[in-house]
C-alpha cells in the first residue's frame, strides 16, 4: 500500500538489521537531535554560558508546549513542558480538588501503576477517597470531584472513547483528567474541541523525545485563573526574577510550572519534534491502524498466542498478544534484533510508530515469532 510517511524515516537513526517495535515504551532518536545538542553544549551553555538563559532557554516550556500543543488539538497558551508525567499528574490531581466539596476521585482500576500511586497519594492529602473503577462502569455520581483515564491502554493497547467519557464526568460536574502517554503521537486528539478539564503524558514514547523526557501538562485556557497546583515553585511566579517573599502565580500556563526547566532534555526533545513538521497525524492514525492490523492477522492464528489488543479502531498503536511463556519468547525475540517488550505474567508488546516503523518490519516480526512458536 501507498505510504505517505515512507520519507521520514529517514530522519530516524535506526539499524536495518533491528526491527524496533518498542515505540510505546522508548521513541527512536531522530538524527537531528546529537546535533542540536551538541550545539546546546558546545555553544549555548559552552560559550553563551548563563546569557542563554535569556536567549531562549527561559522560554522553552511554553515554546516547546505549544509545538505539542498542535499535536493535542490545544491552542497556543494551553501546554507546558517540564517535570515527570507522575509530577505533573500530581499537580492536575490536586488542582482539579481543591476547594471542592465532593468526597473521590476516581481512577481507571487498569491504570498505569504511578497513575495510581499518584492518585491515592492526590486522596490522602486532600482528604477525599480514592475509589477504582472499570472504565465501562464508572458509576458517576454528586460525590465525584475528579475521573483520571489513560486514552491508551498500556497493556492490552485499548482506546478509550475520550468524547464520550468526558461528557459523562461533565453531565454529573466531576472533572476528568486524561494520561495521554500512549496515545500523543499516534492519533489526532481534540482536546479544547471536547472540553477536556486536564490532560497530562510523556514524550518519550511515540514523541521520542529521549530516555527520560520532560513530560507535558495540559490546562485550558478558561480554567488557568482558578488553577491552583500545589507545587509553587519559583518558575511559576508570575515575577519568578523578583524574588518576592509571597507566592502569586503566573496568568497563564506558566502557573502549572514548578521548578528550573531540564534544559539538556528540553531542547533534546525540541529537535525531536522537528520530525512532525508537515505530519498529518490523520496519516500517522492510518498508518498505525494498518500496521497493526497486519501484524495481528498474521499472529492471531499461531500456536498458543492470543491477541487482546481491541480488532477494530478502540486500539493504540500497539498490539499485545498473551502465551504462557511470553517472557521466553520476548527475550528470544530481542537477541535475534525484534525489539518489543514483555509485560509479567504473559504478555507480549509490539509498538508500532508509523512515523519509522514498515510493513515490513510488521512482517519480519510475526515471521519471528512464527519460527520461535
Amino acid at each position: 500500500m501507498t505510504d505517505p510517511l515512507a520519507h521520514v524515516r529517514e530522519l530516524f537513526d535506526l539499524a536495518d538489521d533491528v526491527v524496533y517495535l518498542d515505540g510505546n515504551s522508548l521513541g527512536a532518536p531522530p538524527r537531528a537531535v546529537a546535533e542540536r545538542l551538541d550545539d546546546v553544549v558546545r555553544r549555548q551553555w559552552g560559550r553563551r554560558l548563563i546569557r542563554s538563559w535569556s536567549e531562549g532557554w527561559w522560554e522553552a516550556p511554553q515554546r516547546v508546549g505549544d509545538r505539542i500543543g498542535r499535536l493535542v488539538g490545544a491552542a497556543p497558551g494551553q501546554v507546558v513542558v517540564g517535570d515527570s508525567t507522575s509530577v505533573n499528574l500530581f499537580k492536575a490531581l490536586v488542582g482539579a480538588v481543591r476547594g471542592t466539596d465532593r468526597s473521590e476521585i476516581v481512577v481507571d482500576a487498569g491504570t498505569f501503576p504511578t497513575d495510581g500511586y499518584i492518585a491515592g497519594s492526590a486522596a490522602e492529602l486532600t482528604g477525599l477517597s480514592l475509589r477504582p473503577a472499570d472504565p465501562d462502569d464508572l458509576r458517576l455520581d454528586e460525590r465525584t470531584a475528579v475521573v483520571l483515564l489513560n486514552h491508551v491502554d498500556y497493556r492490552t493497547g485499548r482506546l478509550l472513547d475520550m468524547a464520550g467519557l468526558t461528557e459523562r464526568a461533565h453531565e454529573v460536574g466531576a472533572k476528568v483528567v486524561w494520561d495521554l502517554c500512549h496515545s500523543v503521537g499516534v492519533l489526532p486528539i481534540e482536546l479544547d474541541a471536547l472540553g477536556v478539564d486536564l490532560a497530562v503524558g510523556c514524550t518519550y514514547k511515540f514523541l521520542n523525545g529521549g530516555p527520560g523526557s520532560p513530560a507535558f501538562l495540559y490546562v485550558p485556557s478558561a480554567a488557568q485563573p482558578g488553577f491552583r497546583q500545589p507545587l509553587t515553585g519559583w518558575t511559576g511566579h508570575r515575577e519568578p526574577f523578583a524574588m518576592a517573599a509571597e507566592y502569586t502565580p503566573d496568568a497563564g500556563i506558566g502557573r502549572a510550572r514548578a521548578g528550573t526547566p531540564d534544559i539538556l532534555s528540553m531542547l533534546a526533545l525540541d529537535a525531536a519534534l522537528d520530525v512532525w513538521d508537515g505530519v498529518e497525524l490523520a496519516d500517522v492514525r492510518a498508518k498505525g491502524l494498518a500496521l497493526t492490523a497486519r501484524f495481528m492477522e498474521l499472529v492471531r492464528d499461531l500456536p498458543g498466542i492470543e491477541v487482546i489488543t481491541p480488532a477494530d479502531g478502540r486500539r493504540g498503536h500497539q498490539v499485545s498478544l498473551r502465551h504462557p511463556e511470553a517472557a521466553r519468547l520476548m527475550a528470544e525475540l530481542i537477541a535475534g534484533g525484534v525489539i518489543g517488550d514483555h509485560r509479567p505474567p504473559d504478555v507480549l508488546r509490539f509498538g508500532f510508530a508509523p512515523l519509522y516503523n514498515t510493513f515490513d518490519e510488521a512482517e519480519r516480526a510475526a515471521k519471528a515469532l512464527e519460527e520461535l512458536l
